[in-house]
């Protein structure tokens, strides 16, 4: 097949990319990278802020669309698919609708469908948006209700949704907010990973080395600020036991690297799963400290591993999951030996590339 997938997060594209050609298609990405993470992309359509910036994307977004027709499916990261308006965006779709075969809408994060769902229906017990009925009321989750709801990107969201051939939800909750609307087009297939080439001893020598990720601008909408102060708490209170590594706004290479050195990662307090950069760190032998609630393994349908440390949203309940890590030292060697086997066993990018393969054949007819 010939594929084209349009638009980037947190590489979960280009990881695509890579096992859908291993199984012998003819792939092409086409992102802007992701902003500064800068993943890789065969087609780079990433937008500088000056206005010399604008003419270059629009230079070279009219030099790619061309390039962008004739393929069987086409696979959108969002409804935003590009660093455009949405109003800019719908004659580019039916553009795509028009020179390609088949169109897939990836559900892997923000869009009006999370933002209402989660806003109104609340089918979660919490998300971005609610903790139980409570609506969340910090100035991240109100700018995306401004932004989504009874817009331009709410209108396009609907429209690609409602056009589509398939929808693609990528973790539990993004499946169980799609099926609300569109229950027959949407599919659950795991984010893919691409493991080490060669997997890491899984032992554990004290201090226990704690890892978080910050991105300034969502750190209270991520929850990232209060896994951040459990985890100064517990360093605070046992300073010879655990150290704690920062990575700010890093590029993905770096991000990678730093890592590696790691025991455990805080990530996506919000979450009932793991999403790309937990899901990459467990690959590696580390410890995802965050979303692994039952409905997780669930969709899995996995009865065995329990490798995430699974917190509630709050400060103390963080808090406490990772003291007993620090009590327990002798759970940590297995927690590492069991990440690496869950990633293999659903997140390897061969066995995700296959299961969008026979999704890709089923709308083309060709099973």
């Amino acid at each position: 097949m010939k594929i084209l997938l349009l638009g980037e997060y947190s590489n979960v594209h280009n990881t695509l990319a890579e096992g859908l050609r291993a199984l012998g298609h003819k792939v092409v990405v086409a992102s802007n990278g992701d902003f500064w993470k800068n993943y890789p992309r065969d087609i780079d359509l990433s937008r500088q802020l000056s206005f010399t910036g604008r003419v270059s994307f629009l230079y070279r977004l009219l030099k790619a669309l061309p390039k962008m027709r004739g393929y069987d499916i086409v696979q959108l990261i969002n409804p935003m698919f590009l660093e455009l308006k949405a109003a800019h965006l719908f004659p580019i779709y039916r553009y795509l609708r028009r020179h390609n075969r088949r169109v897939v809408l990836g559900a892997f994060g923000m869009d009006w469908i999370w933002v209402k769902v989660n806003t109104t229906l609340q089918p979660l017990r919490y998300s971005d948006f609610n903790i139980g009925t409570r609506q969340r009321t910090n100035a991240d989750a109100i700018r995306e209700q401004q932004e989504w709801i009874g817009t331009d990107k709410e209108r396009l969201n609907k429209m690609i949704a409602d056009d589509c051939d398939a929808i693609v939800a990528g973790l539990y909750e993004y499946l169980v907010c799609y099926q609300q609307d569109y229950v027959t087009k949407t599919t659950f297939i795991p984010f893919p990973i691409r493991l080490p080439e060669t997997l890491p001893a899984c032992s554990f020598t004290p201090p226990l080395k704690l890892f978080i990720g910050i991105n300034k601008t969502r750190s209270e909408y991520k929850g990232t600020d209060v896994m951040l102060r459990a985890a100064e708490r517990i360093v605070n209170d046992y300073p010879d036991r655990v150290v704690l590594q920062k990575a700010i706004s890093v590029p993905f290479n770096e991000y990678q690297c730093m890592v590696e050195g790691a025991d455990a990662i805080l990530d996506q307090l919000y979450s009932y799963t793991p999403s790309m950069n937990p899901l990459m760190a467990m690959s590696k032998g580390v410890i995802c400290i965050g979303g692994g609630e039952p409905e997780n393994y669930e969709v899995l349908d996995e009865h065995e591993l329990r490798p995430i440390v699974n917190v509630l949203p709050e400060e103390e309940d963080v808090y406490q999951q990772l003291k007993k890590l620090v009590l327990h030292p002798e759970q940590i060697a297995q927690l590492k030996t069991d990440s690496i086997t869950y990633i293999a066993r659903h997140h390897d990018h061969i066995k995700v590339a296959r299961r969008y393969e026979a999704l890709y054949r089923s709308l083309l007819g060709t099973m």
